[in-house]
Order: structure tokens, then C-alpha cells, then sequence
């Protein structure tokens, strides 16, 4: 569609980090301060720690073995970690990140799900300018994937024509409300609320509403 507009056990010495580096693990004056901050038994946040230990190594798919082995660290001492027993040193939790590619923050400060709410009435609306027709951005494509996602809101009388996108888009259509013929210029399929169309966006396409108070979800869906 176009819409221009850790215990203490068998640690290596080399292990211990320079206490003012900055590198793959990111902040670590800032986050060794945090390490030590206690939790309700005087001692690193035991629980915290351990659910992050869990979760990136997930996010890896190494074993218990493999992050022990290049961590430095016997594979014990992992399990206990990652079930919040022990006591955690900085040396060990260090070698841990870096053997699992993540930040040390990242063991005290966990990511947020990222959750995103656009009203009907909220979003970055362009119109078009031969037709009834508005596009509302509500997720562009972030870096790494290949789609976007619009509100259309539509109204009778000018049929939305779209030229050819570049090669391999894909549009997806579902009809929220009203009635439209949506599809491939010359051979559009009229739906009704509920109806899906998947169509090649790399030929010219229609979007033409049959009744006011058209809305739809269209998908772009770059291959």
C-alpha cells in the first residue's frame, strides 16, 4: 500500500573485570554498584538474579555445561545460581554474562514486555488525495523484520488504486466494518466484516469502500 506523506568457587583470577571498562557487558561501575545492592536477607537479589540467569540462557539455547565451560565455572555452581542458592560473586556473575553475550544490567535490570496501545482515534494518519481514504500507521517494521501494520478507515465514492510496490510484497486486508472491493486492480473481491485477502502487492491494487464507515487492518508484508 502506498502511504506517501553466585557462590564463590573455582573463579579464575582473569575472570575479574576492570572496574571502570565499558564493553559487551555495558556499565559496569554502575551495575557492580547494583550487584551489590541487598536484598531483605543483606545479599545480592538472589531470586532476581537467578530468573535472569534462566532466561538468557534460554534465549542462547546453551546447556548447563556450555555456559559453565566458558564461564570458567563448574557447572554446580551454575545450577545453584540458577535455582537462587549461593552467593554470587561479581567475578562469577561477570563470566556468566559474558559467556551468555548479555549485559550485567541485564541480570538486575530484566527487559520489560513492550506493550503498545493505539486508540481507534490516535495513530499517524495520512490521506489520500483521490479518494475517501485514510491510512493510520499503528506498527512500523522494526529493525530485523519485514511488515508493517495500518487502520484503514474508508468511505464510498473514489476507489483507492495503488501502483505496484516493490517485488515480493505481500498485503494482508482483514475487514473490520462496512463493505469494500480489495484486492488485484481488474479482479478486486468484495468483503464484508470478518473477510480476509491476502494479495500480491507488487501489482497495482484497489481499495474501493461500498459503505461509509469502511475500516479494515491491512498488513504489508515484505518478502
Amino acid at each position: 500500500m502506498n502511504t506517501d506523506p553466585v557462590v564463590r568457587q573455582s573463579e579464575r583470577a582473569t575472570d575479574t573485570p576492570n572496574r571502570t571498562e565499558t564493553g559487551a557487558g555495558g556499565g559496569l561501575a554502575s551495575a557492580a554498584g547494583a550487584a551489590q545492592a541487598p536484598n531483605a536477607a543483606g545479599g545480592a537479589p538472589l531470586e532476581l538474579i537467578a530468573a535472569s540467569l534462566r532466561r538468557e540462557r534460554r534465549r542462547t539455547g546453551l546447556s548447563l555445561t556450555e555456559v559453565a565451560r566458558r564461564a570458567g565455572i563448574a557447572k554446580s555452581t551454575l545450577s545453584q545460581l540458577e535455582s537462587g542458592t549461593g552467593n554470587p560473586s561479581l567475578e562469577t556473575l561477570w563470566a556468566i554474562c559474558v559467556a551468555l553475550d548479555a549485559p550485567f544490567s541485564r541480570l538486575l535490570d530484566p527487559p520489560r514486555p513492550r506493550v503498545q496501545v493505539i486508540r481507534a482515534d490516535e495513530g499517524p494518519t495520512v490521506s489520500a488525495a483521490q479518494a475517501d481514504y485514510q491510512a493510520t500507521l499503528l506498527a512500523a517494521c522494526p529493525p530485523g523484520a519485514r511488515r508493517d501494520v495500518y487502520r484503514i478507515a474508508a468511505e464510498p465514492g473514489h476507489a483507492r488504486v495503488s501502483e505496484a510496490h516493490m517485488p515480493g510484497v505481500m498485503e494482508h486486508v482483514v475487514l473490520s466494518a462496512g463493505r469494500a472491493l480489495i484486492g488485484v486492480a481488474g479482479e478486486p473481491v468484495e468483503l464484508g466484516p470478518g473477510d480476509y485477502i491476502c494479495y500480491p502487492g507488487d501489482l497495482k491494487h484497489v481499495f474501493e469502500a461500498l459503505e461509509s464507515r469502511t475500516l479494515a487492518v491491512l498488513v504489508s508484508e515484505h518478502t
